[in-house]
């Protein structure tokens, strides 16, 4: 009977440099960082930009807030303000770090009472942003209600789908101020 050798010879040398390539530690750091890169990288950039969203949201806070401070003492009224007027009061509060162009909506009411406010989603059902632009500041005394609203972009795919709330892959940022009017001297 013939029995080939072959595999034989090979089957040791094989088994060794398969040993010797698997104790071969360089480069395995490099390798394990290529591996996990994309999905570490994709989150950190949904992270930043959820972090984007919250200081974003808490600046258009600030600028309602300070702008509304208009109304309230009486500024607006006393000086004439109009709608475009209002919104660069309020665009001038953002410290340039929002887009007042076409992005920026206002909304401001006077009520009769606290109780009887009652202003519905800003968002329609096609997920679009359907605000009537009213400015209606009200005189001394009167409860106005101010709401101010930005469309921001979301640029992280698939991370960025829990906080979609418009259509196109955008969010409403939303701030809104109630207060009563202070007693203010009109000039006439």
């Amino acid at each position: 009977m013939f029995r080939s050798q072959t595999p034989g010879i090979y089957a040791p040398r094989f088994a060794e440099v398969f040993r010797n390539y698997c104790a071969d530690k360089r480069g395995v750091a490099a390798i394990e960082f290529a591996m996990i890169a994309a999905p570490f990288f994709f989150m950190i950039f949904g992270l930043l930009e959820l972090c984007l969203i919250f200081i974003m949201t808490s600046v258009l806070e600030h600028g309602a807030s300070e702008a509304a401070r208009s109304i309230r003492t009486g500024e607006a009224q006393n000086n004439g303000f109009t709608a475009a007027t209002f919104k660069q009061k309020v665009c001038d509060e953002l410290f340039g770090l929002l887009d007042c162009g076409g992005k920026l909506k206002l909304d401001v009411q006077k009520f009769d009472d606290f109780a009887g406010i009652n202003l519905g989603s800003p968002i329609d059902n096609d997920n679009e942003l359907n605000v009537p632009e009213n400015f209606i500041p009200g005189q001394a005394s009167e409860i106005v209600v101010v709401r101010v609203f930005y469309t921001w972009d979301l640029i992280t795919p698939v991370l960025s789908l829990p906080l979609v709330n418009l259509s196109n892959n955008r969010r409403l940022l939303q701030s809104t101020v109630a207060f009563r009017n202070e007693p203010f001297m009109t000039t006439t």
